[in-house]
């Protein structure tokens, strides 16, 4: 393989991809050569136009619906379906052959991510893919396009930086990496999306960013996509007269972004439609969110326009006879969202649960509440002592805080594109550290809110040789794993677990971590399962550290992993002596390696959902 020519960083997104990339031979420190590929793609039958942006939809059409030829690109005549512009203008209209948040079904635990469940309520005759498909299939749609584009440089032999939510967990970020590379990303790193924002606020200010903060800084990262609402927190320390950059905290996973907002408008403009005698039924509710997406995303990019029409077509005489026809305006926009997802709260403030069905709909674990501005105030009063321990860290937080005190905001994330919603937010934010006599935070300005994450990715991959200021972090949490305990059997009582740190906070990627010389016994030959945790709030443990019990909000489990592994020879169901090692890839992810006493063999259980090990 020849050494790359470029950083390549790719923004899978909810709603869009981007891909930008940086000349790494004509780059210098922190003046970098960059681009943004224009990407190719379908937008009507038999059209194809290069768009800066590659929307996250694939529509899957019927056998008979388009003719030969109307699926066709540049680089190749063999498609079966629409990926980018067409698809979702077209499922618009026929929302049950569109998939569509498919980045958000791969980090659902509660589905089968490798099976075809997209669309998810699509009737039996639709075809199906799977989550994990549908991001290969935008990642090789960017391969493509490269290829095409850059014939001399092949995408394969360039550096490869794919974005996450700083929330997946590792099962999600293994299946993205194996999307990635299924899709030609031989070299492939993953890099979450908030510190790919900063990445590229610090690359646009030409080395000017360090005039815009000092020791002692805290930067809150908000980003607000089309499917997650995503919160990240920066120090900035100050060593050997150098600034230094450290991702100290994120927040959970939190289902809330652009979906929730379009299905919001969606039912405000059915309610009008509804004081109009005019009634919708769950497949035009579904074509009317589709449409209100596309009206969202031209609103807020273009101040100028006031409102946009919006036609719901009917499905059959007996119905409602035509065509259904409203507006979406800007001000309906601003009152949805601004009240909606962004409404006035105060420090003390927590999300809202509410009463649920025994019963519910295979879907999308969505936040039940939908105000943003609560699952920040929970994000940094969880953080209170983020920085306790970060060594020359200079910000002093007052002995009655009762929230870490951010000092500069970073917004991300296409919903940021109204004002009123980044002014709303900061605002808050303020009224907080106001009311502890806090000074007010600072915005940090001049973010591409459409490629900042897509640049930010690029230019990684350029600091990762050695240039620019890099992002220091490690694992974004701490993991552990479960650790069952022996004791004898009494009816009704399962034996206590145990936790097992595996990974402690901040693990840089490409390093690896003996737990101690203890032993623990390996069942191997039958079916077994392994649990793990996470925790963002426990940074004390270090590797090897076994916690005998934990407060509710300490740790999460994540995913389980059913799994038989081989015997080696060995009875089914024995219990092999073995020492136990973890491994966080370069990749990002995370391995356990289990090394049997004496040597020999070795077990390797990978975070991920595949079922299976290697030795």
């Amino acid at each position: 393989m020849s050494e790359p020519k470029f950083s390549i960083g790719i923004d899978l997104g909810t709603t869009h991809c981007a891909l930008s990339y940086v000349d790494i031979g004509g780059s210098d420190g922190e003046q970098v050569t960059q681009h943004v590929l224009p990407i190719p793609q379908l937008t009507a039958p038999g059209s194809v136009e290069a768009l800066g942006l590659l929307p996250s939809f694939i529509y899957l059409p019927h056998a008979s619906e388009l003719a030969d030829g109307d699926l066709s690109l540049p680089w190749t005549a063999e498609q079966d379906c629409a990926v980018g512009e067409m698809a979702r203008s077209r499922g618009a209209a026929t929302p049950i052959r569109l998939v569509s948040s498919a980045k958000s079904w791969l980090c659902h635990a509660g589905v089968d991510r490798r099976a075809a469940i997209l669309p998810n309520d699509a009737p039996p005759e639709v075809a199906r893919i799977s989550p994990l498909e549908a991001s290969l299939r935008y990642l090789a749609h960017l391969r493509a396009a490269w290829d095409d584009a850059q014939p001399a440089a092949p995408f394969a032999d360039q550096e490869i930086v794919v974005t996450i939510p700083a929330s997946f967990d590792p099962a999600a970020r293994e299946l993205t990496a194996e999307a990635a590379k299924a899709a030609g990303c031989e070299r492939m790193i993953l890099l979450e999306e908030p510190q790919a924002a900063l990445y590229s606020w610090i690359q646009k200010s030409a080395g000017g960013w360090r005039k815009q903060v000092r020791p002692g800084d805290i930067i809150l990262v908000v980003d607000v996509g089309g499917g997650t609402s995503d919160f990240s927190l920066i120090a900035v320390v100050e060593r050997e007269g150098n600034l230094e950059l450290h991702r100290v905290a994120v927040g959970e996973h939190i289902l809330l972004g652009g979906d929730n907002m379009d299905l919001a408008l969606a039912y405000t403009v059915a309610a009008k439609l509804s004081t109009q005698g005019s009634k919708l039924d769950a497949w035009q509710l579904r074509a009317l969110t589709h449409a209100c997406r596309v009206a969202k995303e031209t609103l807020l990019n273009d101040p100028d326009i006031s409102a946009l029409p919006l036609v719901v077509v009917s499905r059959g005489a007996k119905l409602i006879g035509g065509s259904m026809r409203s507006e979406l305006t800007r001000a309906e926009l601003d009152a949805t969202l601004l009240e909606g997802f962004f409404p006035a709260a105060a420090i003390a403030d927590r999300p809202q649960g509410r009463g649920r069905s025994g019963l519910t709909q295979l879907g999308l674990p969505y936040a039940q509440d939908a105000a943003v501005t609560r699952h920040l105030a929970a994000f940094l009063a969880r953080q209170l002592a983020a920085t306790a321990d970060l060594d020359g860290f200079a910000g002093d937080l007052p002995e009655d805080a009762t929230f870490l005190h951010p000092t500069a905001v970073l917004f991300n994330g296409g919903v940021f594109k109204s004002e009123l919603l980044a002014e709303r937010t900061l605002a808050t934010i303020n009224s907080w550290l106001a009311a502890e006599e806090a000074p007010a935070a600072r915005l940090l300005e001049g973010a591409d809110l459409d490629l900042a994450v897509a640049r930010g990715a690029a230019y990684y991959g350029y600091v990762r040789r050695g240039q620019g200021v890099r992002i220091r972090g490690g694992t974004a949490r701490s993991y552990y794993v479960a650790v069952e305990s022996v004791m004898p059997a009494v009816p009704g009582v399962q034996p206590p677990v145990q936790a097992l740190c595996l990974a402690p906070f901040g693990m840089e990627e490409g390093t690896e971590a003996a737990l101690s010389a203890q032993e623990f016994g390996l069942v191997v030959g039958e079916q077994v399962r392994f649990r793990f945790f996470g925790s963002s709030v426990r940074r004390q443990d270090a590797v090897g550290t076994m916690l005998e019990d934990w407060e509710p909000d300490e740790l999460q489990e994540l995913d389980e992993i059913q799994t038989t592994l081989p015997s080696e020879g060995r009875a089914a169901g024995e219990v092999v002596r073995v020492r136990l090692q973890a491994r966080v890839t370069e990749a990002g992810t995370l391995e356990l390696e289990a090394l049997p006493h004496g040597g020999g063999e070795c077990w390797k259980v990978e975070f991920d959902v595949r079922g299976g090990t290697t030795d």
